[in-house]
């Protein structure tokens, strides 16, 4: 391979003597670049034939022994995890569930995940999850909570359920600005050394726990003399805590109480030592998913749920998504509306992009369904109409990432496959479908379809790639049901009726909620048009493409709607 110098002798060359044919070759690259960046007209039907196939590959490609899809490094793919639950509910096979659940239990069990703290690393060096690349990012820890919280709906498993809680509550502690946004990753090394904030020795966690604790929990989370990390240890768990209960011949009751107050000394030990650095940057689209996390957790998770938890974390899960949200609207957009794409002692950079009005716009819709709180709602729909202003193509019927009016670049492409994050594209697509069903406005909802359409071969030849896109489909063929309720959420029987619905595994439906028919701004006008509140408590009304069936009041009945839902 020529050396740069070579390649830098060559380009001058061309230039002083061949510059006609330069030109001329320059021209025809800048054209297939556009080419290749708007991206080709997709064939073929949106249909759940579509899902079938996704379901088989993604099938083929995954890890039945350890979990996870490929071989190591493993990565998390929390999207693919969402479209196997979701193809499970339309139609139930054990084998679809049981991939998600090995998946999730895997992860949890092993050295990806934070024992002591919650969150879990990048990724797996190796294929069983044991051995972290020790760097924490938000956008992981968003989805996988996400990710955990349909685990958890799904089955009923508290485990993924209290995950999720010992996730977030990392990001509260660890990865929050004081001024309200989330901090972007906390990095591998401290004292210049990868993963030394985490390993433990044998001594270390005697030194804390005492001798009898502290051989417990050697036993239970794998830590030996002879370690299983450069001569140190990672904490996780290969076997159950209930297995080590057995094997040992000690109260399964009693050791995870025991093993509950020894995590929580050995993080207060661990606390003193050096942490790693922290990218304290925060960015609107990474900013968007963890608002979307904890926005649909303080929904979902409760003391019941997670008994561990203390019952006011609810309501700080909520808070601090209503903070980061009110951080992103007033320090990180100008004065015309539109986003900046990152933010850090105290100034905003760089023109946003697809993905920070996609992610940030659902976040905010979230927001919306879990506080009821219509101003997000107004503000998720004028970042639509910004996407489809600046970032639409208008032929190609799906999103460029740079607007229209951004700084020039040779050619505009366009993000339609997953990586660890989200694609612009798809997240644009979940969020148009999410305002369409609450607005109604059907330029939404032909949008969505248009990008759906034009990443249709893509998500045939590459459904692992394209888990969101697959989610998006699965909301767009539906049904997804407009659920509208009068009633004050502050209420017992309406916050009741709300707790009921949250709990209850239904990823294709969106909720709208106000005291009386006249409170509220224009946006949900459409949604709550000719329909009337009871006296006597809260009114339901499910919908279908804002057809509605017959109002519901009592808590009897209501329970039966959400039970007809699914």
């Amino acid at each position: 391979m020529a050396g740069f110098d070579q390649v830098i002798t060559a380009v001058w060359d061309a230039w002083q003597n061949r510059r006609e044919q330069a030109n001329e070759q320059a021209e025809k690259i800048t054209s297939y670049l556009a080419q290749v960046g708007a991206g080709e007209k997709s064939t073929g039907e949106l249909d759940e034939d579509v899902l079938r196939m996704a379901e088989a590959k993604m099938e083929q490609a995954f890890d039945f022994t350890h979990g996870g899809f490929g071989g190591a490094p493993k990565f998390p793919h929390p999207m693919n995890l969402q479209v196997l639950l979701r193809i499970w509910r339309r139609k139930p096979r054990d084998g679809v569930l049981n991939m998600v659940t090995l998946n999730l239990d895997k992860m949890a069990a092993g050295g990806i995940y934070d024992h002591l703290a919650g969150g879990f690393a990048r990724y797996s060096v190796d294929e069983h999850w044991l051995v972290p690349h020790f760097e924490k990012m938000l956008y992981d820890n968003a989805l996988l909570t996400s990710a955990y919280l349909d685990g958890y709906l799904a089955t009923s498993n508290s485990a993924y359920a209290r995950v999720a809680a010992e996730t977030l509550d990392y990001i509260l502690h660890d990865m929050t600005d004081e001024l309200g946004g989330f901090h972007s990753t906390e990095d591998a090394d401290s004292e210049g050394e990868e993963g030394k904030f985490y390993v433990w020795t044998p001594d270390e966690v005697q030194a804390v726990l005492g001798s009898e604790m502290g051989t417990k929990f050697c036993y239970a989370y794998d830590v030996s003399a002879a370690g299983n990390f450069e001569g140190k240890n990672i904490l996780n768990l290969p076997k159950t805590i209930d297995q080590c209960a057995s094997i040992r011949g000690w109260d399964a009751e009693q050791l995870h109480k025991d093993l509950a107050i020894a995590r929580r000394q050995l993080l207060e030990s661990r606390n003193q030592r050096v942490r790693p650095g922290k990218d304290d940057k925060i960015l609107a689209s990474w900013n968007g998913l963890m608002i979307d996390a904890m926005a649909r957790a303080a929904g979902i998770l409760t003391a019941e749920v997670v008994p561990t938890m203390d019952p006011g974390r609810p309501e700080a899960y909520l808070s601090a998504a209503s903070s980061a949200a009110q951080f992103i609207l007033d320090h990180m957009r100008r004065d015309d509306g539109r986003l900046y794409h990152c933010w850090r002692l105290g100034q905003a950079k760089f023109d946003g992009y697809l993905d920070d009005y996609a992610c940030f716009a659902n976040a905010l819709v979230s927001l919306y369904e879990a506080s009821f709180d219509e101003r997000w709602l107004d503000e998720a729909v004028n970042l639509a109409d910004i996407m489809l202003a600046h970032f639409h193509d208008k032929d190609g019927g799906s999103f460029f990432f740079t607007a229209d009016d951004h700084e020039q670049l040779i050619a505009r492409n366009k993000d339609m496959q997953d990586g660890s994050v989200p694609s612009g594209n798809s997240m644009a697509a979940t969020v148009l479908i999410r305002l369409a069903k609450l607005t109604g406005r059907k330029e939404f909802m032909d949008a969505a379809e248009g990008t759906l359409r034009a990443a249709l071969d893509l998500i045939k030849q590459s459904p692992v790639g394209t888990g969101q896109l697959l989610v998006a489909l699965d909301m767009y063929l539906g049904p997804m049901p407009e659920i509208v309720i009068f009633g004050d959420p502050a209420t017992s029987d309406t916050n009741q009726a709300l707790q009921a619905l949250r709990g209850r595994y239904l990823p294709n439906r969106v909720i709208a909620c106000r005291a009386t028919e006249d409170s509220g701004s224009a946006t949900l006008s459409p949604l709550f048009q000719g329909k009337q509140s009871s006296s006597t408590g809260p009114t339901v009304y499910v919908c279908q493409d804002f057809t509605c069936q017959a109002p519901v009041t009592g808590a009897d009945e209501i329970a039966a709607a959400w039970e007809q839902l699914g």
